[in-house]
C-alpha cells in the first residue's frame, strides 16, 4: 500500500488513504508513439494477469466533447484551453484514476500534467498559476518519458504516419510560421526544450523514442516490471513470464479507456 501524495493540494472531498495500485505515466511530444505503447502495455499487462485500465487527455465524461468542438473552431483562446485542460484532468483524476488506484489497477496514462504544463509554457502562462492549477496530481509511481531527438525527427514520423499535422499540435495559434510543417517543427521545438527542463524538475525516466517500435516496447516493458515487482503481490503472475509484444507492424491503439462499470461516472 502507498500513501497519497499530491503535487500541492488535492482536490476538495478526496479522501487521502494509502492505494494499492500503481500509476504509470507515458510522456512524450506529439508524434512519438504514446498511445501505440499505451495500448501494448495494457494487452501485456492484463496478459500476466494485472487489472490495468488506460487514461489519457481529453477523455473525460465532463470535457471531453467540450474541447473537442472548441479546437474544431481554431479560436480556442489560450486561457480558455488550460482551464478546458484543467477541468478534464481533474474529473479524470477523480473519477477514473485515484478510483482504480484503490481498487488496486495499473493505471497507464497517456500524458499527464505535463503536457498540459509544457503546453501553457510555450504559450506564455504564468508558472506559477499552472503549477498551483495542476498541484491537484497525485505524483505519479513513474513517469516514462518517450523522447526523439530532433523536432525534425518528429515531422518525419508524423509524414510517414499518413495523419498530417494538427492545427493545435503544430503551434499554428501561436503565429510562428505560415504552414503547418514549419509551424510545428518550430512548435515542437519549443515543446522538446520544456519537456527536457522538467525532466529534472519532476524526475522523468526518459527512453529513447526514435528506436524501432519493439525496442522501444521492451524498454518500456523492462521499466514497468521493475516499478510493480518491488510490490509483487500485487498481481498473481510474473511480469517476466509474458511473451515479447506484438511486432512493429501492429497498427496504433487509441482507444478510451474501458474500467468497471464501478470506475466510470455515469452522464446524466
Amino acid at each position: 500500500m502507498k500513501e497519497m501524495k499530491f503535487y500541492g493540494t488535492a482536490l476538495p472531498g478526496i479522501e487521502i488513504e494509502p492505494y494499492s495500485g500503481k500509476l504509470i505515466v507515458i510522456e512524450g511530444t506529439d508524434g512519438v508513439g504514446r498511445s501505440t505503447h499505451v495500448g501494448l502495455l495494457r494487452t501485456w499487462l492484463e496478459a500476466a494477469g494485472y487489472a490495468a485500465l488506460d487514461t489519457g487527455m481529453t477523455r473525460s465524461v465532463l470535457a471531453a466533447r467540450g474541447i473537442k468542438n472548441a479546437r474544431a473552431g481554431h479560436t480556442l483562446g489560450r486561457l480558455t484551453m488550460q482551464l478546458y485542460y484543467a477541468t478534464d484532468f481533474a474529473d479524470r483524476l477523480e473519477n477514473q484514476i485515484l478510483p482504480a488506484l484503490r481498487a488496486g489497477f495499473v493505471v497507464l496514462t497517456d500524458r499527464y500534467i505535463y503536457s498540459a504544463i509544457a503546453r501553457a509554457m510555450v504559450r506564455g502562462a504564468d508558472p506559477d498559476w499552472v503549477r498551483h492549477i495542476y498541484g491537484i496530481a497525485l505524483v505519479p509511481d513513474a513517469v516514462l518519458y518517450l523522447r526523439m531527438p530532433s523536432a525534425e525527427a518528429l515531422a518525419r514520423r508524423v509524414l510517414a504516419s499518413g495523419s498530417g499535422f494538427d492545427f493545435w499540435e503544430s503551434g499554428m495559434d501561436m503565429g510562428l510560421a505560415n504552414d503547418y510543417y514549419d509551424s510545428f517543427i518550430a512548435y515542437q521545438k519549443l515543446m522538446l526544450k520544456e519537456f527536457d527542463r522538467m525532466s529534472g524538475e519532476y524526475g522523468f525516466h526518459v527512453l529513447d523514442a526514435s528506436r524501432p517500435i519493439r525496442r522501444t516496447s521492451a524498454a518500456l516493458r523492462r521499466s514497468i516490471a521493475r516499478i510493480i515487482e518491488e510490490t509483487p503481490t500485487v498481481a498473481p503472475q510474473s511480469l517476466k513470464a509474458v511473451p515479447p509484444a506484438p511486432p512493429a507492424h501492429v497498427p496504433p491503439i487509441d482507444r478510451p479507456a474501458t474500467p468497471p462499470d464501478i470506475l466510470e461516472k455515469k452522464s446524466a
